[in-house]
């Protein structure tokens, strides 16, 4: 049996911080949506009131519907790769 895995591409966002901190733990370790999007890591400052996905998703739309499903209108939303493996 032959098995493909294809690397999904990683977006970051920011856009203000919508839930209490331990919602933000919980969803960080949410399965994959229905839009195929998953968190690798979420980070945030309630301070200044900021919160930046670290996703895997499929494409830009994918996170722009992930983020819609909760209410949350991202300021920028942008495909990166990470240097640290």
């Amino acid at each position: 049996m032959l098995l493909i895995f294809t690397i999904m591409p990683i977006f970051l966002d920011v856009h203000k911080v919508p839930f209490g901190e331990d919602h933000l733990k919980e969803l960080s370790e949410s399965p994959v949506d229905e839009f195929g999007v998953t968190h690798v890591n979420l980070l945030y400052n309630t301070e200044a009131d900021m919160c930046f996905c670290l996703l895997n998703a499929p494409d830009i739309v994918a996170v722009e519907n992930h983020h819609e499903k909760a209410g949350i209108k991202c300021e920028w939303i942008t495909e990166v790769k990470m240097a640290k493996q």
